[in-house]
């Protein structure tokens, strides 16, 4: 079997027992191409590959300049790719086992503050050629502050989720897990408008509440990111700054500085494994230090 038959078959698994997500089934796909393209060029391939093989990869990534975060994922893609063939059959061992990649920095989330999210949900309701992309729009940006939705979540959002004013939305995430996130009044009144639009026009059968002209029948992420770079230019605010994640970082941000448990901001947020979450007590934590450093007489140098 060729390496490439390896790939599609473990991608086809993967999609099919755990319901992996699309972009992750892309990262699979664009790292193991690459390992196979370098044992290629060493006249090796998935079936011959021994354990100093893979070693011998992470180090000549390191030596490429990649990032720690790229190569732990890439370490990640073939672990999950050899266990896969073990159980299937395709290999007597597994060469990556119990092996241990750079580990990704652990750096802070960047986030926005409450006033420059308010400029961005105001700046929200006059970008859009029409009155009904307007609604729209500031439509999208309000339900992801109020919700801390994964972009990919945000507009693969089905319609039948909008009805009936709810107070609570069903939200499928990574892996096909469900969970609800309450709305928020403002998100709740932009949400009723928008469907008062979208029932009157021509786009009113399509099964996905913000829905587009691709293959996917939604609005797809990468016009959405481009559309908040353009929202926080309106607003004054460096588009560097500003992204859909930036707005689900100030979401969990804002909320754990109002007294939000982490335990709950870890279900609304989707995340498995709460250590993922307690990265945002150390923005706060900065934050305040910062605060203290500006404005308190006795921090001056």
């Amino acid at each position: 079997m060729s390496d490439h038959a390896w790939i599609s078959r473990f991608l086809d698994a993967q999609a099919a027992e755990i319901g992996a997500a699309r972009n992750t089934l892309l990262a699979y796909g664009r790292d193991l191409k690459d390992f196979a393209g370098w044992l290629e060029r060493r006249a090796s391939d998935f079936t011959r590959a021994d354990r100093q093989a893979v070693e011998d990869y992470l180090i000549f990534c390191d030596a490429q300049g990649l990032s720690k975060a790229t190569r732990a994922r890439r370490l990640v893609s073939i672990r999950q790719m050899y266990r896969f063939a073990h159980e299937e059959g395709l290999r007597a061992d597994n060469p990556a086992i119990r092996m241990k990649g750079p580990g990704p920095a652990r750096k802070l989330p960047g986030t926005l503050s409450v006033e420059e999210v308010d400029r961005l949900l105001e700046a929200a309701r006059d970008k859009g050629r029409s009155d009904a992309a307007q609604v729209r729009n500031r439509c999208m940006m309000e339900l992801l502050y109020a919700t801390g939705m994964r972009v990919s979540e945000l507009v693969g959002l089905p319609e039948a989720a909008a009805r009936g004013n709810p107070q609570m939305m069903l939200v499928k995430g990574k892996g096909g897990k469900e969970r609800l996130v309450p709305l928020s009044p403002p998100a709740r009144e932009a949400l009723a408008a928008w469907l008062k639009v979208r029932d009157a026009s021509e786009v009113r059968e399509s099964r996905f509440l913000f829905p587009g002209r691709g293959v996917e029948g939604h609005l797809r992420r990468e016009y959405f990111f481009k559309l908040v770079q353009q929202i926080a230019v309106m607003a004054g605010i460096s588009p560097s700054r500003v992204t859909p994640h930036a707005l689900r970082h100030a979401f969990a941000t804002h909320l754990l500085a109002g007294g939000a448990d982490l335990r709950a901001i870890q279900t609304l947020l989707g995340h498995s494994d709460i250590a993922t979450v307690e990265i945002y007590t150390h923005v706060v934590d900065e934050q305040l230090k910062s605060l203290v450093l500006k404005h308190h007489p006795l921090a001056e140098d």
